[in-house]
């Protein structure tokens, strides 16, 4: 069945962030005498909103729920300033969303990265797309591998479950596509690997950003 929407998951599916992420987290870890990570263990850090991305940053023992609040404290203004410094889109993906549009398919993104730099982010790189949505994670919704937020796009483009496909790199994405029951396809160049989306189910596994085109037709 031809597909009339795409939803992408952003970060390792759209832009390639860590470089950023990393830097914001580990200002904050120092500024509380914690050491920092190279940028490398970002890569198994990020997925599950950022305050997962905290826990899994602090040393063991210091994860309580008062030091995440701590780092968060410190790491948004820091991010919110510095979230593109190092941050570009993926390969061909800028062509990928162009085409897309112009074939009259609706687009839209569905990140665990909080609601105010996930917007940021998107207006930036992307400013000539005419996404139907942008959702990042949203005080009372909650997070990916929920379906709400995917159930929030189809509800807003009045698109059936059947005509959307929802793109993403990590077991998250493909488990939010399955709770969700949407078509999957997991991306290999972001932030985990093909086994992975493999175990979580993926429709589809994509190596190239025009491969995605294939699964709208």
């Amino acid at each position: 069945m031809n597909k009339q929407l795409v939803i992408f998951d952003l970060d390792g599916t759209l832009l390639d962030t860590v470089a950023d992420l990393a830097n914001a987290t580990n200002q904050a870890l120092v500024r509380c005498g914690y050491p920092p990570h190279p940028t490398e263990a970002y890569y198994r850090f990020v997925g599950n909103g950022i305050n997962k991305l905290f826990a899994r940053a602090l040393p063991e023992e210091a994860r309580t729920e008062e030091n995440v609040q701590h780092i968060r404290a410190l790491f948004i203004p820091y991010y919110n300033e510095h979230n593109a410094d190092d941050s570009r889109p993926y390969p061909g993906i800028v062509e990928l969303l162009t085409h897309l549009q112009n074939q009259g398919i609706r687009l839209a993104v569905a990140s665990n990265k909080y609601q105010q730099a996930t917007a940021k982010l998107v207006g930036h790189f992307f400013p000539d797309i005419r996404f139907a949505a942008v959702y990042g994670q949203r005080e009372g919704i909650p997070i990916k591998p929920d379906p709400a937020i995917v159930n929030d796009i189809l509800s807003v483009t009045g698109i059936s479950r059947a005509r959307a496909l929802y793109v993403g790199d990590s077991g998250v994405d493909m488990q939010t596509a399955r709770n969700a029951s949407v078509e999957s396809a997991g991306v290999i160049w972001g932030f985990r690997d093909e086994e992975e989306l493999r175990v979580n189910g993926a429709d589809h596994i994509i190596h190239n950003a025009k491969d995605i085109l294939k699964l709208t037709l």
